[in-house]
Order: structure tokens, then sequence, then C-alpha cells
């Protein structure tokens, strides 16, 4: 089965493709012209569904499986922000480590060192038989301050519940049990295994 990812995230694709191992998976990117999708939705599931649809159309290739994810970190004490703008925090264009830094300094505008938070992924499927979407979350707290190397995004910021280490320091193996993406991805593959 062939699955075509709508993403053009590094961390992302990575991420996904050694999760979705025992599929056939490709970028978007190396099948057809990269191209801008706008994520004009209101949540995680519209941007997911709007990315999946935009590729899907695309690539004229009825037989294709589309996945697409939209995810970020949402804090409470802010009013979920980031959420659906984690990417674009910064600002359109912004770097990753620019996203995390203005977090960063938007917790300790407000005087805090750790406060709680959570992550969301939405992971939409589109093809002939239909469009699916499902969500993985993981709890913890974010700290005003950025802590090891791996992972990607937001990471080294936020630790998850049950954890004295931030998912910038923890093995990538524990991140991939534990994650959001982790999580939504298992429900994916159910649909993906029944399509």
């Amino acid at each position: 089965m062939k699955i075509v990812l709508a993403s053009s995230n590094k961390g992302k694709l990575k991420e996904l493709k050694a999760w979705m191992d025992t599929f056939e998976v490709y970028a978007f990117s190396e099948l057809i012209e990269p191209f801008e999708i706008e994520e004009t939705g209101n949540s995680f599931k519209e941007n997911a569904l709007i990315k999946a649809k935009a590729v899907y159309e695309a690539l004229n290739d009825e037989d294709a499986i589309v996945l697409s994810d939209d995810s970020g970190i949402s804090v409470d004490v802010l009013g979920g922000e980031p959420g659906i703008y984690s990417a674009r925090y910064a600002g359109v264009g912004a770097t990753s480590e620019q996203n995390l830094q203005k977090l960063i300094a938007t917790l300790k505008s407000k005087g805090l060192q750790k406060t709680k938070a959570h992550y969301t992924a939405a992971i939409a499927i589109v093809c002939k038989k239909g469009e699916f979407c499902v969500h993985g979350w993981m709890h913890g707290n974010a700290l005003a301050q950025a802590r090891g190397e791996n992972g990607f995004g937001y990471d080294p910021m936020f630790i998850p519940l049950g954890f004295d280490k931030t998912l910038g320091e923890l093995d990538e193996s524990v991140k991939k049990e534990l994650s959001h993406r982790s999580r939504a991805l298992e429900l994916a593959k159910i649909i993906l295994k029944t399509l």
C-alpha cells in the first residue's frame, strides 16, 4: 500500500516514515512539485484535512492514500496558545527555533518557569473511499527553558507527565512510545488496514 505524506516538515517526515515502516511511504514532494498549502482551518482536524485533500487532488491518482498531520502545543495558562499556530507562532516563515524561543519568552514574561501544556496531533487520511481523521494527545508541562537536542519543534521545552526530562532529553524510542503523534498514528493504522 502506497502512503503519501502531505508534509514538507523534515522532523515530521522522519517521525512518520519511521512509524509507518510496514507501508510504502513517500513525501508528496517526491512525487509531484512541492506547493504551499494554506492552513485556513480553525482546528487541528480542519487543517489536517485541508492539507490531505490538497495533496490528494494534486496527485491526480485515485489509488493514492494521502496522510496528513496537523499538530502543535497548547499552553493552558495562555488560553491554548500557540495551538494551531504552533508552526508559525513567531510569524510566517519563522524557524522552529524562533517559535520555541518566542514561547519560552512568553512564559518568562508571565513569570512562569513551568506550566501545564499538552500536544495535540490530528492525522487525516484522504483516499477514494473517503476522508477520515483521528487524534492523539500528550499531556505534561512546558518549561521556560530549552533542554536537550533530541526531537524537533517545542520538544526541548516539554516534559511529558510521569517524566522529569524534556522530549529533547529523552531517547527517541521513549518519545515514540508516548507521543501524541504516535497515539494518533496507532489509530490511523487501524483505518489504513481496513482500506
